[in-house]
């Protein structure tokens, strides 16, 4: 019962891990990567479809993303949905290429950055916590029922701190690893 537990609780802070993951590839740090573009949907015939499955995108070289357009009529709702996103992108058309020049980042856009940075580690670090507090009470509710003994329970709480320990210090690596890539130039 308490490894179920211990276990459910690992594969959780694993997800959270992951999603953290996404979350930073989409700040944009200054070189061009496809998955800046992720979280884009475009109005194809009346459906919200993501980007990628309107045309490639793809990098050739390090300031500029290139999206191919499968269907020459989306071009332009392809230019919209770039242009009203949060991003602060401005694609040019050539035929059925789209051309997306990353304008270099300013020192206070850097900053501003790893300020956002700090924002979603620290929710990442949030639901690390929520997800050991959901572990320690069930724990407890172990306990309550008699299913397991006080020294059991204790035992069982370390081990699922030093889990989320171990799940908080993976935040904080991938906090100072995208820190370092911001303040690149």
């Amino acid at each position: 019962m308490i490894d179920d537990i211990k276990k459910d609780a690992r594969d959780r802070m694993g997800k959270s891990i992951e999603a953290l993951k996404l979350n930073l590839n989409k700040i944009r740090t200054g070189r061009a990567h496809t998955s800046l573009l992720d979280n884009i949907s475009v109005s194809y015939y009346g459906v919200d479809t993501p980007l990628n499955q309107v045309g490639s995108v793809s990098t050739p070289d390090a300031r500029t993303l290139a999206i191919t357009v499968f269907d020459k009529s989306m071009i332009s709702a392809v230019e919209k949905a770039i242009l009203t996103s949060d991003l602060g992108l401005n694609p040019s058309s050539q035929g059925t290429l789209i051309r997306i020049p990353l304008p270099p980042l300013t020192e206070e856009r850097r900053r501003d950055l790893v300020k956002v940075v700090g924002g979603e580690i620290e929710n990442g670090k949030i639901a690390i916590r929520n997800i050991r507090r959901d572990a320690n009470s069930d724990i407890k509710s172990l306990n309550k029922e008699k299913e397991i003994s006080d020294d059991e329970a204790r035992q069982a709480e370390d081990e699922i701190q030093k889990i989320t320990n171990e799940f908080v210090k993976q935040a904080d690596e991938l906090a100072a690893a995208k820190e370092k890539e911001l303040m690149e130039i």
